[in-house]
């Protein structure tokens, strides 16, 4: 896969009256097949396809739980989020990111996001964003699947921190054209597999007792 290097967003005035003056805090979540933001004191206020538009034709900046293109990311949130901001103020801008993507994700996430001319930039990993926004106790072992539409991952919380996680390049994306549910099924089964395998403790076994947070667009489908 091509990795487009990262660019500085070029930024720009807004010339319409921000709508949310007094927003402190904004929380984005940039998936792969959509991105959603959400606005302290108003809820989710976007949720749209990840795409944008450079010329006579859409491109997908994100592909796999992976930015590719930072500078298509920023024209995107610019676009969608520019108006929104704050005149004077400047937002705290809060970011999930996969769990095993790492640095390289959230130093891409980061340069996009300054197109909001955010105060600080703060990431989460995706799957403790979860456990939070579910009210689910992440102190005590919690097993998230979160199953997107590029991308699934099967992450270990204990302590309020990520123990263990695995990912598969497999998403609802990939169904039909001769891929059943069942791939992404088997995927998971043999993620949590291996986690219980290599783990010496009974964290993995107690979280499993407790039951399964399931999250992203794979939580939907029957």
């Amino acid at each position: 896969m091509t990795v487009t290097r990262r660019a500085r967003p070029v930024s720009g005035r807004h010339t319409h009256w921000p709508l949310c003056r007094r927003c402190s805090g904004i929380a984005l979540d940039l998936g792969s097949a959509r991105t959603r933001a959400w606005i302290a004191g108003r809820g989710m206020v976007l949720d749209v396809p990840t795409v944008t538009f450079p010329g006579n034709g859409a491109i997908h900046p994100i592909q796999r739980g992976t930015i590719i293109d930072t500078a298509g990311t920023a024209r995107m949130l610019d676009r969608l989020l520019g108006h929104r901001m704050p005149r004077f103020g400047r937002p705290l801008v809060v970011v999930t990111a996969p769990v095993l993507d790492g640095l390289a994700f959230r130093t891409e996430a980061r340069t996009a996001v300054e197109i909001l001319r955010p105060r600080a930039v703060i990431t989460v990993p995706g799957a403790r964003a979860v456990a939070l926004a579910a009210g689910a106790d992440d102190a005590k072992p919690l097993l998230v699947v979160d199953i997107g539409a590029h991308l699934t991952e099967v992450v270990l919380l204990s302590g309020g921190a990520v123990t263990d996680a695995r990912r598969t390049a497999l998403g609802t994306a990939d169904l039909g054209d001769g891929t059943p549910p069942e791939r992404i099924t088997d995927a998971v089964v043999e993620m949590v597999t291996a986690m219980l395998r290599q783990d010496r403790t009974s964290v993995t076994r107690t979280a499993l007792r407790r039951g399964v947070l399931l999250s992203g667009g794979g939580a939907l489908r029957p």
